[in-house]
């Protein structure tokens, strides 16, 4: 059995019978943070969709654990983009952490209090203990961040999925975020984030997928990360990027 906590062979995810991801191969290490990126449309956000089953796979393999995610689903947590969740639905930042205690409330079981302690627990640890009760339409883009990664937390799951948790977040966020993920492979789980500042991924990642529609490289950021994998990751429009190339890829840069 793999004892990769992801493993993807030969994915292949189209719109509109149009190719978005191609032929993706890949395998993420137990215990490390992993970095997806790449440039704008290159199928970052759609490989995590399409290996969790929210979005249709033309063909290809994804085992979680190397089991099929329906077997091993309470070990995996998902933290999508906040642009794609619906913040006027009328619950609470508690109600959000609740839904990743579902296997331990039960399907269709009321929340109990012990349940609802938990939740304010996992608030508690991103800095939002004094918002539980306070609707998600309140809150701002950071605080709302905050909140699904506690939902995340309060799950326990060992693999953590994040659909670029730090775009568009506030220092104070990013820095929570940073400290949640570092805390989270200290207690041996596994980290994977869609992420999109060259800047920051040598720092922030054990790890590095850079893609552009098919898998270009993957392994531990200082090998990844060179000139030559860049440009073939981003091409012509690594011209932008050329400071952060040799920042990354010098020796010594930080990890």
């Amino acid at each position: 059995m793999s004892m990769h906590p992801l493993e993807i062979r030969s994915l292949n995810v189209a719109y509109n019978r149009k190719m978005v991801l191609w032929d993706a191969d890949l395998f993420i290490r137990p215990g490390r943070s992993t970095a997806i990126v790449g440039p704008n449309g290159a199928g970052k956000s759609t490989l995590l969709k399409a290996a969790l089953g929210l979005i249709p796979a033309a063909s290809g393999e994804v085992l979680f654990y190397g089991e099929p995610l329906k077997k091993v689903r309470s070990r995996v947590a998902y933290v999508p983009q906040r642009e794609s969740v619906d913040w006027d639905f009328p619950v609470s930042a508690r109600d959000v952490v609740a839904m990743g205690l579902y296997k331990k409330i039960g399907w269709c079981l009321p929340v109990r209090a012990r349940h609802r302690r938990m939740a304010d627990e996992a608030l508690a640890d991103v800095g939002l203990a004094d918002f539980a009760g306070r609707q998600i339409s309140q809150l701002s883009g950071g605080q709302q961040q905050r909140v699904f990664l506690a939902r995340a937390l309060a799950q326990k799951a060992e693999l953590h999925l994040m659909d670029e948790p730090f775009a568009s977040v506030d220092a104070a966020t990013e820095q929570a975020i940073l400290t949640l993920l570092r805390r989270l492979k200290d207690q041996a789980g596994t980290v994977v984030c869609v992420h999109h500042d060259l800047d920051t991924v040598a720092e922030y990642f054990d790890d590095v997928v850079l893609l552009n529609m098919r898998v270009v490289a993957q392994g531990p950021a200082s090998e990844v990360l060179t000139p030559d994998n860049l440009r073939k990751t981003y091409g012509a429009r690594l011209t932008l990027l050329d400071e952060a190339v040799v920042d990354l890829s010098r020796p010594g840069a930080p990890r």
